[in-house]
């Protein structure tokens, strides 16, 4: 374990009455600077890969959690990127995800793709089943809305659907569980606050945790 936050979805209950369905296992929340190197304004997708990295480490297989230059020199190995992708500062998305998880954990991910925000509710037994029949956390992804995201969970409330969002753009040190609850920096986020003019795309690891 590194010093990071362990688990920040813990104990934040949505607001509506109805069931959850949530991953299993536990990860290390990543985000801005966490380790130092200054990725602000173009780093999210990374930071929510090495979140979903370090719950593949902890529940499924003991291999590091990649630096930001490491996760480029894979996709540039995988030839997915060009060699000029190193040390820039280009984003990367679901799909860059999904090819960087198979390629160290061995786990094939199911992509989803939704064509505008306002469709987001025909992908609710999707995730349903996902974390049912699997327990790992999802990457999602826009064009309009491009701030990554982790999905850590799934809501079925009176009033509609809601993602467990876990939100890699906090920059500071370490604060406690509760301040990052209480700041939004994870959250319950009701399908209908999402962009309804952007795209998304969703990575599903198609994995369970060992003790699941």
């Amino acid at each position: 374990m590194s010093n990071l936050l362990v688990n920040i979805h813990e104990s934040l209950v949505s607001k509506q009455t109805g069931k959850s369905y949530l991953i299993k296992g536990n990860y290390e929340y990543y985000h801005y600077l966490c380790d130092g190197f200054d990725d602000r304004g173009w780093g999210c997708g990374y930071r929510t890969l090495q979140t979903i990295c370090s719950w593949m480490k902890l529940n499924h297989m003991d291999v590091a959690v990649p630096s930001i230059r490491e996760i480029q020199s894979i996709l540039v190995d995988l030839e997915d990127k060009p060699k000029t992708f190193i040390g820039s500062r280009q984003w990367i998305g679901s799909f860059e995800v999904c090819l960087v998880i198979d390629k160290l954990f061995d786990v094939p991910c199911k992509i989803i793709h939704i064509n505008k925000g306002d469709d987001l509710k025909t992908i609710v037994d999707a995730l349903v089943k996902h974390f049912i029949e699997y327990s790992s956390p999802v990457m999602m992804g826009g064009d309009v809305d491009c701030s990554s995201k982790g999905i850590m969970g799934i809501h079925i409330g009176d009033h509609g659907a809601s993602l467990l969002v876990v939100d890699p753009h906090y920059v500071g040190k370490q604060p406690r569980k509760n301040y990052l609850q209480d700041h939004g920096w994870v959250k319950w986020q009701p399908l209908h606050d999402f962009l309804s003019s952007s795209f998304y795309n969703l990575c599903l690891p198609q994995v369970k945790a060992k003790n699941a």
